[in-house]
C-alpha cells in the first residue's frame, strides 16, 4: 500500500473533483465541468457519500479544485516547487491540520481538518494535506496527468511499479491501438 487509507481517499476524492469539475478533454472528447445550478449536485456526486452541498460550499470546493489541477499539473511537468508553493498556499488559506478520530470499535485514525468544520473547508484542507504528504515524501511523482492526448484527466498511480502514465484504461487501450495501427501501417 503506497498511502493510508484516509490520504488515499482524500487523493482520490480530489481526482475524482478535478476529473468532474475543469474542463478540457475526457478520452478524446472535449468535456465542459458543471456550472451554476448544476455545481452543488456534481460535488455531492463525487464526495463519497452522497452529500448534500450548498451553492457556496460548491463554489468554494470548485476554487480549490482548480488549485489541486494546478497542483497535478505542475507535479507532471516536474516543477515541484511550484506545486508546493500551490500546496502550501491551500495549507494556510484552509488551516489545515491533523487530528486523531475514531469511528465506534475503530482503532485512532490520523484525519484532517479546516480551521473551521464546514464541508467545503474541511475536504479542501484534507486535500491539501494529502497533497502535502504525497509532496514530501517520494510519491509525489504518483501525480500524473492522463499522457493520451488530448486528454487531460489526471490520476494517483498506485501501481508497483510506479508505470501508470494514463487516466484510464480506455485512454491506455486508444494510445496503445494507435500505435500498433502505425508500426503495422504500409510503409
Amino acid at each position: 500500500m503506497l498511502f493510508d487509507s484516509h490520504v488515499a481517499i482524500l487523493l482520490d476524492t480530489a481526482v475524482a473533483m478535478v476529473n468532474a469539475l475543469t474542463d478540457g478533454h475526457q478520452g478524446s472528447r472535449p468535456y465542459a465541468a458543471p456550472k451554476g445550478d448544476e455545481l452543488p449536485g456534481a460535488i455531492g456526486e463525487v464526495l463519497p457519500g452522497g452529500v448534500a452541498v450548498s451553492m457556496d460550499e460548491a463554489l468554494y470546493l470548485a476554487g480549490s479544485t482548480l488549485k489541486v489541477r494546478r497542483v497535478f499539473e505542475a507535479m507532471e511537468a516536474g516543477r515541484e516547487d511550484d506545486a508546493a508553493a500551490v500546496v502550501n498556499a491551500l495549507v494556510v488559506s484552509t488551516g489545515a491540520r491533523p487530528q486523531l478520530d475514531r469511528a465506534p470499535g475503530e482503532p485512532w485514525q490520523v484525519h484532517f481538518h479546516g480551521a473551521d468544520d464546514t464541508l467545503a473547508v474541511g475536504w479542501s484542507a484534507g486535500f491539501a494535506s494529502a497533497l502535502t504528504l504525497a509532496i514530501g515524501s517520494d510519491l509525489g511523482g504518483r501525480l500524473g496527468v492522463c499522457r493520451a492526448a488530448p486528454c487531460d484527466r489526471v490520476y494517483v498511480d498506485s501501481s508497483r511499479n510506479a508505470v501508470r502514465q494514463f487516466c484510464s484504461r480506455s485512454c491506455q487501450s486508444r494510445v496503445k491501438a494507435a500505435a500498433f495501427r502505425a508500426r503495422t501501417r504500409p510503409a
